[in-house]
C-alpha cells in the first residue's frame, strides 16, 4: 500500500490558551478511516459473530493478511472509498489487536453488564458506534517484568454497574492506541511483596461518564484524571499514538478475581501474540511479491534475459519463498488452534500444543520474518533501497514485531522463551506436542515417506533434542535456541501436513509441496538450530561465566 497524505502523527496539545491542562490527542484523518474501514470490515467482530465457527479465527486473519500484504488491492480499494493510506506505517491493528483481546477477556471473565454494554462495542461494525480498547502494562521498574508493577488499585466501596469501584494511581510508560475509548489495566490490589500475585486486572475508561452514546457529546480528555505527558518518539509506526500516562485516582472496575491479573489479562497476551505473527507474515509477503515481480520485468546480460532466467537469482527468491510458506503454515496452524479452543472443540492435545506454540509463532515469526525481508529488498539492488517501493518502511515497521510489540505485551524473544521453558514444566505438554509431531510423521503414505527419508531423520533428530532439552532441569542457556528450534519443528510438520493432503488429493501442486518440505528441513536452518540447542544443553555451565567475562569484563578485586 502507498502511503497518503492523509495519514499522520498525532499531535499532543497538553494546555489551552488559559493553561488549562487538557490533554488533547490529535488523530490524522487516514488514522481514523483506517480503523473504521477495518472495523466495517469485521476486524475484529468477525472472531466473535462466529459465522464460521472454529473457522472465523482462520477466516479473519485471512482477511488481515491481505490488508498487510496485498498493496495492490488495498490501495485500490482505500483509493475508492476516498482516501489513501497504510495499514502498517499507521499500524492500526495495535489498537484492533487489543481491542480483540479486550473482547475476549470481557467475554469470559466480563460481569453481566460488561458482555451487556461493552462487549458489543468491542466487536461491532458501525464504526460510530464501535469501541477500541488500549492493554496498559508496562511501567518504568520493570518493563515486561509485570511483578514490579507499582500502580495501586484502591477500592471505593462503591458498586457501579460494571461490579466493583477502584481508583488507580501510577504511571503506565508504554501506552499505545492512547485513543481508545478504554484500556483493561494490571494494577495492585496486594503487598509489593507479592509480586505479580499482588495484581489484579481492571477495566478503565478513558473519559467519564461512560459509555457514552455516539450522540453524546465527547468528554473532556481529562475527566477520568488520566494525564497524558508525552507521546513517545518512536523509529517506526509513527501514526500510532503511543503514549505515557498517569493516573491520577482514576475510575476503574475489577475484572475477574481479585489478585489473579496475570491470569486473566493472558487472552490479552496471546491474541495480540497472533496479531504479531500476522504483521510479520503480511509484511514478508508484500516484500517477497515486490522483489518476485521485479523477477519477471528486469533485464540482464545487455536485455537478453530476465532476472527470473538467472538460476542464481532464483534461488535466492526460493529461499524466503521456503521461508513465507513456513511461517504461513506455522501462523495459520495455531491460529486454526486458538479458533478450536474458543468454540470448544479443541481436545486436550490441542490445548497443550495451543499454549506451547503461542509464544512460539510469535518469537519465530519476528525473528525470522525482518531477514526475509532484508533479503527480498537486496533482490533488488540498489532500487531496493530507496524508500518508493515500500521495502524500508515495511522492514522498520516489521522491528516493531521483533522488539517493541514484545516489550508492550510480552517482553523480548528472551522472554516468550522463558514462557515456553514455564510451559515445558508440565512434562505432558511437551509430550502431546512430540505425539503430534509423530503422528504426522506416521500418516505418511509410504512412496511420500521414502521421498522424504533423509529430511524425516532430520526432523526426528531435532524432536529428539528438542524433547530432551525441555525437560527438568532445563539448562540456563536453552530456552532462547529451544524456541526458535520448536519454530522450526512445527512449521516443517505443518507444511507436511499440507504436503500430504496435495499428495493424497491429487493437487497438481503435490510435488512442489513435498519439495518445499524436503528443502525447509534441509536449507532453511533446523540444522543450524539443532545444533545450537545441543550445544546449550552441553555447555551452558561453562558458557554463562564465560559470556559474563565477556561483555563485562573479568572482576578484579581492588585493594584498599
Amino acid at each position: 500500500m502507498g502511503s497518503g497524505n492523509r495519514v499522520a502523527p498525532p499531535r499532543l496539545i497538553q494546555y489551552d490558551q488559559w493553561g488549562r491542562r487538557i490533554d488533547e490527542l490529535e488523530t490524522s484523518e487516514g488514522w481514523r478511516n483506517l480503523r473504521a474501514f477495518s472495523q466495517k470490515e469485521g476486524i475484529p467482530g468477525i472472531f466473535y459473530e462466529r459465522k464460521y465457527r472454529e473457522h472465523s479465527r482462520t477466516y479473519g486473519f485471512a482477511k488481515m493478511v491481505i490488508m498487510v500484504g496485498d498493496s495492490h488491492e488495498v490501495w485500490i480499494r482505500l483509493e475508492y472509498i476516498g482516501y489513501v493510506a497504510d495499514h502498517r506505517r499507521g499500524k492500526i491493528f495495535c489498537p484492533l489487536s487489543m481491542t480483540d483481546g479486550s473482547a475476549r477477556v470481557i467475554e469470559l471473565l466480563g460481569s453481566k453488564e460488561m458482555k451487556e454494554e461493552i462487549l458489543p462495542r468491542l466487536i461491532s461494525r458501525d464504526p460510530t458506534f464501535a469501541f477500541t480498547s488500549g492493554q496498559w502494562m508496562t511501567e518504568r521498574p520493570g518493563g515486561s517484568d509485570v511483578s514490579q508493577t507499582e500502580t495501586v488499585a484502591t477500592p471505593t466501596g462503591r458498586i457501579n454497574t460494571f461490579g466493583p469501584t477502584y481508583t488507580l494511581d501510577g504511571f503506565k510508560w508504554f501506552s499505545s492506541a492512547t485513543d481508545s475509548h478504554m484500556s483493561v489495566a494490571l494494577a495492585r490490589t496486594g503487598s509489593i511483596k507479592d509480586g505479580s500475585r499482588g495484581l489484579s486486572l481492571f477495566l478503565v475508561p478513558l473519559r467519564l461518564p461512560f459509555p457514552q452514546s455516539p450522540s453524546d457529546p465527547i468528554p473532556p480528555s481529562t475527566s477520568n484524571n488520566i494525564l497524558v505527558h508525552r507521546l513517545k518518539n518512536k523509529i517506526g509506526t509513527h501514526t500510532l499514538p503511543t503514549a505515557e500516562l498517569s493516573l491520577e485516582s482514576a475510575e476503574a472496575y475489577l475484572i475477574g478475581n481479585p489478585n489473579q491479573g496475570i491470569k486473566n489479562i493472558s487472552p490479552v497476551l496471546n491474541i495480540t501474540r497472533l496479531w504479531s505473527a500476522i504483521a510479520s507474515v503480511g509484511g514478508l509477503r508484500k516484500c517477497l511479491a515486490i522483489a518476485t515481480a521485479y523477477a519477471k520485468v528486469r533485464s540482464i546480460n545487455g536485455g537478453t534475459r530476465l532476472l527470473r532466467d538467472a538460476p542464481l537469482h532464483v534461488s535466492q527468491l526460493v529461499g524466503i519463498n521456503l521461508l513465507y510458506r513456513a511461517l504461513m503454515h506455522l501462523t495459520f496452524g495455531v491460529i486454526g488452534l486458538m479458533g478450536k479452543s474458543e468454540c470448544g472443540v479443541a481436545d486436550e492435545g490441542e490445548m497443550k500444543r495451543l499454549r506451547m506454540l503461542t509464544p512460539t509463532v510469535k518469537a519465530f515469526a519476528a525473528e525470522k520474518a525482518c531477514a526475509g525481508m532484508e533479503e527480498a529488498m537486496s533482490a533488488l539492488g540498489g532500487a531496493g533501497y530507496m524508500e518508493e517501493n515500500g521495502f524500508g518502511r515495511s522492514i522498520m515497521d516489521s522491528l516493531v514485531e521483533k522488539y517493541v510489540d514484545m516489550v508492550i505485551w510480552e517482553g523480548t524473544t528472551t522472554v516468550l522463551a522463558l514462557d515456553l521453558a514455564r510451559v515445558a514444566r508440565d512434562p505432558t505438554t511437551t509430550k502431546a506436542f512430540a505425539s503430534w509431531v509423530i503422528s504426522v510423521i506416521s500418516s505418511c503414505p509410504s512412496d511420500l515417506l521414502n521421498q522424504l527419508q533423509e529430511p524425516l531423520n532430520i526432523l526426528n533428530h531435532a524432536l529428539e533434542e528438542l524433547t530432551a532439552s525441555l525437560q527438568k532441569p532445563i539448562a540456563p542457556l536453552v530456552p532462547r535456541p529451544a524456541i526458535i528450534l520448536t519454530g522450526y519443528v512445527a512449521s516443517t510438520v505443518f507444511l507436511l501436513e499440507h504436503a500430504i493432503w496435495a499428495y493424497v488429493s491429487g493437487e497438481s501442486s503435490h510435488e512442489t509441496d513435498t519439495e518445499v518440505v524436503r528443502r525447509w528441513i534441509v536449507e532453511g536452518g533446523m540444522l543450524a538450530a539443532t545444533e545450537d540447542v545441543k550445544r546449550a544443553r552441553r555447555d551452558s555451565n561453562r558458557w554463562v561465566k564465560s559470556n559474563s567475562a565477556i561483555v563485562f569484563g573479568q572482576a578484579v578485586r581492588t585493594k584498599l
